[in-house]
């Protein structure tokens, strides 16, 4: 049998990029390095629509949802329904959604994608620059891919901000990178980094927030949720179980952080799209349900996410709130996405580096 999309994609990535290794102390030489042979750190998040309008949203959705590594279904039958039936049905509610999160800066999530950047920056030797690309939306991989071309000769370090492995998002962000790298005639210079599951900067950083939200929650949390974004079992089953492997680790290693028992908690999966059946449980039947096993205050944490946008802020931090206080609940306490904490900014330095 021929190989998987996913064989091939770990073969390209290489089984050693995905290791910590230590840090590489710069040189005086080094730092004497003109910005254009420094290695650069491209950061690659998923996206945002440029605005919360039905218009922006409506070519943001058209873009992902067009990816095969998203939605896998032939063309042939997937094309005329997220044409006629998906993209006139759903930009203005999704619009709606992010004008609810929608701040004076803009989308959060690339505000908040911004402010990782530069905390990279901060904690980055002189050898090193940084910058970040969306697999959907501006700036796209191409056009950094290109600017990176005319502006640096030294290596370019492609890490998705996905810690979870799947061919939907570490994946398709892979592929991507190594097209309009061939377009950009630097493919010899690109190389992918991800960030393990495990990851110990990653791992604290999550615990920082969670920290930072018992500190000021008005009560302690009954039970705590683990969310992370949910695919379809199929996906996961091609994919050997990957991602929900990825998840468990992440789970595992985060309670251990923050020494908190299992059995109060709950890894689930949020944002099902489509009909065909995705990971369970998922998040929001769990917190729907909770307040019948006598919980009235509950944890969210989003590990997956390592920005916030519309899935944490408005899918947790609204709906499902709203949600569990109808159903009985009294607290919901949302921890916030890791983003700018130093140790994640180390780690990720460390691990471009490496």
């Amino acid at each position: 049998m021929g190989d998987t999309v996913w064989d091939a994609y770990s073969r390209w990535c290489g089984a050693g990029s995905v290791h910590i290794r230590p840090s590489i102390i710069a040189s005086p030489d080094h730092r004497r390095m003109s910005k254009r042979t420094r290695t650069h750190l491209l950061l690659v998040n998923l996206g945002t629509p440029r605005a919360a309008t039905a218009e922006s949203v409506k070519e943001f959705l058209g873009e992902f949802l067009s990816d095969p590594s998203v939605v896998d279904l032939p063309s042939w039958l997937w094309r005329p329904v997220l044409r006629f039936l998906v993209l006139r049905s759903r930009p203005e509610r999704v619009a709606e959604a992010y004008r609810s999160i929608w701040n004076a800066e803009g989308s959060p999530l690339r505000v908040a994608t911004e402010r990782m950047v530069a905390a990279v920056q901060v904690h980055a030797p002189d050898t090193l620059t940084v910058s970040a690309a969306y697999r959907y939306g501006e700036p796209s991989l191409d056009s950094e891919m290109q600017r990176l071309s005319r502006e640096h000769s030294g290596r370019i370090i492609v890490m998705p901000l996905f810690p979870q492995r799947t061919d939907a998002t570490t994946g398709t962000v892979a592929r991507r990178a190594r097209e309009a790298a061939a377009d950009a005639r630097v493919s010899s210079r690109v190389h992918v980094r991800l960030i393990p599951p495990g990851d110990p900067g990653y791992i604290n950083a999550l615990a920082a927030r969670w920290l930072e939200a018992m500190d000021s929650a008005t009560q302690p949390p009954d039970h705590l949720v683990v969310s992370f974004h949910g695919i379809p079992v199929r996906y996961n089953t091609r994919e050997r179980r990957q991602y929900v492997l990825d998840c468990e680790e992440t789970t595992s290693a985060f309670l251990r952080a923050i020494r908190w028992p299992e059995a109060r908690a709950t890894l689930a999966y949020q944002s099902k799209f489509g009909p065909e059946p995705w990971l369970t449980p998922a998040t929001a039947a769990v917190i729907n349900e909770l307040p019948g096993r006598g919980v009235r205050s509950v944890a969210v944490i989003t590990p997956g996410f390592l920005t916030d946008g519309l899935e944490t802020l408005e899918e947790i931090g609204i709906r499902a709130r709203e949600k569990f206080e109808a159903k009985g609940g009294k607290v919901l306490i949302r921890v916030e996405a890791p983003e700018d904490h130093h140790t994640l900014a180390s780690s990720l330095v460390r691990l471009a580096l490496g």
